[in-house]
């Protein structure tokens, strides 16, 4: 700042008063959420050189994505798929959620998919390693954690010996969350010969967001035909048959069918974003045929073009609702529109009960969500707490028959501010099978009891952490 003390009063008036000008035109063109556009107009003025240097350096949303182009035969089959899709459903109870997401995302609806659930990494892991084998064209895998443990290694060596086989190879792993220096997995699949990026990664701090715009996704996908996506991470950590010191439970899924289009494009706009190379041909994108009874939709998200359309499905399904609803997530702290949605739906009848762990690998998330969820205890909303191993999977599920899986929690990091891939599904077997896993981590309840007993310092404590809820 000496620079400042040598500067005129007049001049460092005028400098920030236009700072602070410019700082409010970008926030008024570009920011919707208001409490955040006020605060940083507020900031610019109050402090024109501290709010403008904060807002230059962590307000700007500077992702840009690279667009696709997607071949022909491709767009010609999703119109097909459309027309089919909305035929099947249109008299459907949900077909009003289906054409909401449906407008949410742009995205056509795709029927004949096949989605069998896998349980943690001990189902997870041999299905994903025996389709990486039998691959003859393409392998594209995408993960948040990617670990150089036993299974990590594993997985590089069975793409290293697909990529000598002649398949066609790419890897992405999250810039934070597979290591941020020394990122062992990047180095160890880079040693390996095989193509692999990082996603918004810099050795230098300033350039890149530590806390924010991660990319959370899990996807794989073989020779375009065959999918995994959900919760798991690659780690020993998921391997519960080998008892590891800190054990996740989790839920993976194996998808077939048109559906796969959709996942394959989701990995190759993060391919196009991470590496600057377009993914084409019949390599990624061969011809499917229906393979089975779901009707399904990838759902993207992240703080670009996709902002909030997890979210923006949750609440369209939320209000959807009329019997039940059943949520399975690790983190549960959701904004106040989708706590309200959830108590205007207890509220009106329906049955709504959400699991969460009931000791949580953050200890902070434990304290912000017991200061944010007694607005859903009082509307009528059951809170369960699933005994150890920590419980990792994701799922939503209304009515008994629609389902929502993937990478997303139900917090704000991943509602707005990570890139999460998600699949919504009408499949009533499918919906019955995961509304059972809820059903049997009905553990401990959460009570409006046991919020109001606790101390003065624990409730100080537990509120000073959920004003953190952006970043946690």
């Amino acid at each position: 700042m000496e620079f400042l003390t040598r500067v005129k009063p007049g001049l460092e008036l005028s400098l920030g008063f236009v700072i602070a000008v410019s700082v409010t035109i970008h926030v008024l063109l570009t920011k919707k959420d208001t409490a955040s556009a006020a605060a940083w107009i507020g900031l610019a003025w109050f402090a024109p050189f501290f709010g403008g240097t904060t807002y230059f350096v962590l307000g700007i949303n500077r992702v840009r994505r690279r667009a696709i182009r997607l071949r022909a035969p491709s767009a010609a089959r999703t119109r097909r798929h459309r027309r089919t899709g909305d035929a099947a459903n249109e008299d459907h109870a949900l077909a009003p959620l289906q054409l909401g997401i449906a407008r949410i995302t742009g995205r056509p609806i795709e029927t004949g998919n096949r989605i069998d659930i896998l349980n943690n990494g001990d189902e997870a892991y041999p299905a994903m390693l025996e389709a990486i084998a039998r691959a003859e064209h393409s392998i594209g895998l995408s993960s948040y954690i990617f670990r150089a443990d036993a299974i990590g290694h594993r997985f590089i060596t069975a793409l290293a010996e697909a990529q000598k086989r002649g398949v066609a190879v790419r890897v992405i792993v999250d810039g934070i969350g597979s290591g941020w220096l020394l990122s062992p997995a990047y180095r160890a699949l880079r040693r390996a010969g095989l193509p692999a990026g990082r996603f918004m990664h810099s050795s230098m701090p300033w350039r890149m967001s530590f806390l924010n715009l991660r990319s959370h996704k899990k996807i794989l996908v073989v020779d375009g035909r065959i999918g995994f996506t959900g919760g798991v991470n690659i780690a020993d950590q998921n391997l519960l048959a080998k008892n590891p010191p800190e054990p996740i439970q989790d839920t993976h899924f194996r998808v077939e069918g048109p559906i796969t289009a959709q996942l394959t494009y989701a990995f190759i706009r993060d391919w196009a974003f991470v590496a600057h190379e377009e993914l084409q041909g019949e390599a990624w994108y061969p011809e499917l045929r229906p393979d089975g009874p779901s009707v399904a939709r990838v759902v993207t998200a992240g703080p670009d073009e996709d902002l909030e359309k997890i979210e923006q499905t949750v609440l369209q399904a939320i209000s959807c609702s009329r019997t039940s609803i059943q949520v399975m997530t690790p983190y549960f702290l959701p904004d106040q529109r989708v706590i309200t949605a959830l108590s205007l739906a207890a509220l009106r009848g329906v049955a709504v009960d959400v699991v969460i762990p009931s000791k949580n690998v953050h200890r902070m998330m434990d304290w912000a969500t017991r200061a944010n969820v007694g607005p859903l205890l009082e509307a009528g909303v059951r809170i369960w707490r699933c005994p150890p191993p920590f419980r990792h999977s994701k799922i939503m599920v209304i009515e008994g028959e629609w389902s929502l899986i993937g990478s997303s929690n139900w917090d704000m990091r991943s509602f707005r501010l990570n890139f999460e891939l998600s699949i919504e599904a009408y499949d009533k077997a499918l919906a019955t099978s995961l509304g059972q896993i809820v059903q049997e981590n009905h553990s401990l309840p959460l009570t409006l009891e046991e919020l109001h007993t606790r101390s003065f310092l624990l409730r100080m404590r537990d509120a000073a952490a959920r004003l953190l809820l952006p970043y946690l």
